[in-house]
């Protein structure tokens, strides 16, 4: 009988430290790397080591921000983070006059005359963006269709031409910079969503590779889970065969995700539950976890999550509990 964990490679995450303006991913032991998440992590450091900007789009809760850490990890080059806003301009990537400097000369050398200077010049100030591009840093700009597109244009030369329009208030005067060598720049969103996101204009997305991230495969989330609470394998399996049935059910079919298989089992462990149909705790924390996910079941008017839930919980387990019983039988053979 072949050994499921057999499948994984190795635990690696990335620790994020902070350094002012940048977060400096490190490698630790609880991101799951299956063959899976392996996949999309050489799919994207291809198209990245030959230039090309990566775009993670898929429904929430699938680890489009945790995968493009594991990736900028793997480039070994300091972190830039931006989030997509509405409230986002041009300036808030770039940079933007912060101020005035007023600088006043009195000359009185000479007793009986004054000579008086002043100056007064603006201060500029460098964002984000402007910094990953003169030092060569990589830039992961979660959910980027949150800012207007507009707000986002000023990428359209630094993706294609490698070089950055700035005002010419900047320190150096220059109307333009050229890209480092190293920017390299990881975009993700989710498209399903509608509240607060812009369409992206078509220019900026024929200037990245689009990679589809859906729900993880059933060995990958029983190894998050078990990384992220500490269950142990069997209650893993019945807690994301659980979620895996419900998303199968209600008008959201994308739900409920791998956060509430996190959740469900965390909280088990805390309490010293188990994952069983008789373990009231173990009903009880499905229910609380999985009410926002399913709440549009219904029938006549009226939620059919309890009851939809309980079902679930009794069919998963009585399966798993079939399958376990049955496999030293298979293993023999």
């Amino acid at each position: 009988m072949i050994n499921p964990d057999s499948q994984i490679e190795a635990l690696d995450s990335e620790i994020i430290k902070s350094d002012q303006d940048n977060v400096l991913p490190e490698a630790s032991d609880q991101f799951v790397n299956t063959l899976y998440v392996k996949e999309l992590s050489e799919r994207a450091m291809a198209y990245l080591a030959v230039g090309y900007s990566v775009h993670f789009a898929g429904p929430a809760g699938t680890g489009k921000t945790t995968l493009a850490f594991h990736i900028a990890a793997r480039l070994s080059r300091p972190v830039i983070l931006v989030h997509g806003d509405d409230e986002f301009g041009s300036s808030d990537l770039v940079g933007r006059d912060a101020g005035y400097k007023k600088s006043k000369l009195v000359d009185n050398f000479i007793h009986s005359v004054v000579r008086t200077e002043e100056e007064m010049r603006s201060l500029w100030v460098d964002n984000r963006l402007t910094t990953a591009c003169r030092d060569g840093y990589t830039l992961i700009y979660d959910e980027f269709t949150r800012s207007r597109p507009e707000a986002n244009n000023v990428l359209l030369s630094i993706l294609e031409e490698k070089i950055l329009n700035l005002p010419s208030l900047r320190r150096t005067g220059e109307g333009y910079m050229e890209v480092h060598p190293d920017f390299r720049a990881i975009f993700t969103s989710n498209p399903e969503e509608y509240a607060g996101v812009h369409k992206t204009q078509d220019a900026l997305m024929d200037r990245l590779i689009t990679i589809n991230v859906n729900h993880y495969d059933r060995e990958t989330e029983i190894q998050i889970t078990m990384a992220k609470s500490g269950v142990p394998r069997k209650d893993a399996e019945i807690i994301v065969d659980i979620i895996r049935e419900l998303r199968q059910v209600g008008v959201n079919n994308h739900r409920p995700t791998i956060r509430a298989c996190i959740a469900i089992s965390r909280v088990l462990q805390h309490l010293g539950a188990t994952a069983s149909e008789t373990d009231k705790t173990f009903q009880w924390i499905c229910r609380d976890v999985l009410n926002t996910d399913t709440v549009k079941v219904t029938r006549g008017g009226e939620s059919l999550m309890k009851q939809k839930v309980d079902e679930i919980i009794k069919k998963v387990c009585r399966q798993n509990k079939s399958v376990r019983k049955t496999a030293p039988k298979l293993a023999d053979l």
